[in-house]
Order: structure tokens, then sequence, then C-alpha cells
């Protein structure tokens, strides 16, 4: 699995623990203690935080996935279909670089997970912007012009991912009625994002998304 936030619960966690203590779960993975106890209701369900969902980024909708540790402890881990193809992923931009000679880029919610013709330290690894969710969240393909998005208006401000492009497409990867990230096809230098970058983008995402579905 990729390394994604997770949420735990402990049978065992001390009455009283303060917030943000860090304690050893085991197999080398510590947590951090929130001071936050929640009850399961009847049909075995429980409510994660709203001050946790937002620092971690958990969506409404978003999948995780369940773990149980050795001494008793239940985990919920954010899961990224994406992330879990990277290797293939990778594979696959790759090729249509290659073949095309335009940029690409794939992400889950969270992150850029894996790109080719673009700079990896510039890109990979990076946090998805509110911009890239409302893609997204609209799930259809749509084209883009980097110069139409602003700098950031204060040092701390994260930078627009599509303000780094000159124009492009922008795809979402659908599987079993859930997006699960985006494709990003770039123009080819000198060029204007069209049909061609749109289809790439379209075609990719949904080949993703197939394979997902396996």
């Amino acid at each position: 699995m990729p390394d994604l936030p997770f949420f735990t619960l402990r049978r065992d966690t001390p009455l009283g623990e303060k917030e943000g203590v860090d304690r050893p779960l085991g197999g080398g993975v510590s947590v951090k203690a929130t001071g936050i106890v929640r009850r399961i209701d009847d049909l075995g369900r429980i409510v994660i935080p709203q001050e946790i969902r937002r620092s971690l980024r958990i969506r409404k909708g978003a999948p995780l996935e369940l773990y149980v540790d050795r001494d008793g402890g239940v985990i919920l881990k954010k899961y990224s279909a994406v992330a879990e193809l990277k290797s293939f992923a990778q594979r696959y931009l790759n090729s249509i670089h290659q073949t095309t000679g335009r940029a690409v880029a794939v992400l889950d919610y969270d992150e850029v997970v894996a790109v080719a013709g673009l700079p990896e330290d510039e890109w990979v690894g990076k946090p998805v912007t509110p911009v890239l969710e409302r893609y997204m969240d609209d799930r259809r393909a749509a084209l883009f012009n980097g110069a139409d998005f602003p700098p950031p208006s204060s040092p701390g401000e994260e930078e627009e991912l599509l303000r780094r492009l000159p124009s492009g497409a922008v795809a979402p990867i659908v599987s079993r009625g859930d997006t699960n990230g985006a494709i990003i096809v770039s123009a080819l230098e000198g060029e204007e994002a069209s049909e061609i970058e749109l289809k790439l983008a379209e075609t990719a995402a949904g080949f993703l998304a197939r394979h997902m579905d396996h």
C-alpha cells in the first residue's frame, strides 16, 4: 500500500491521554492520539470527527481501507486506487509521452502519483489543488489554459499545478461510479490545446478506469 494518512482506533488507549502524543502501533508504525472518543451505533457505524476529516482531506464518499493490528487496534486508512496502479500507470504514461510527445500526469484526490515528460521532483507528490478537485468532481473532460490561473497571493499559498503548463486537458478517472483521480495531458510546446489533447486525456482516463474495474 502507498503511504497514505490513516485514522486509528485502539482498545488499549489510556484514559486521559493527551492530544498529539505519539504512541507506537507495532511494526514500527506510530500513531498520534487525538483525545477524541466516539461510540459505535447499532449498525456498527462510527463518525470520524470533522477536524480529522478536514486535516486528512477525507471527502464524502472517500474509500477507506480497514486493518486490524496485533494489539487490537482498528486502522482506517485512506485508499487510492490510482496509487495502487502507480507502476502500471507510470509505464502507460511513458508510452503516451513517447508516442505523442505530450507531457502527461496522473493524480488521485490527494496528490500527483506519476508523470512523464515533466520533472518528477517538481510534480510527483505535490498536493492536488482545489481547481483540480473541481475538475474531478465535474466528471467531465475539459481543456484549460495555464495563464488563466493567478499566481499565489501569499508566500504560503500552494501554486495551482495547471499554471505550470501552457495549456492542456484534464479528464477524470471514473471507475465503478466513483471518481478516483484524473489524467492531465499538456499541449505541445508553442501550440494551443485542442480536441487532440481532450481525446487523449479521455482515452487514457478510460483505459486506467477499466484496468481498475478488473
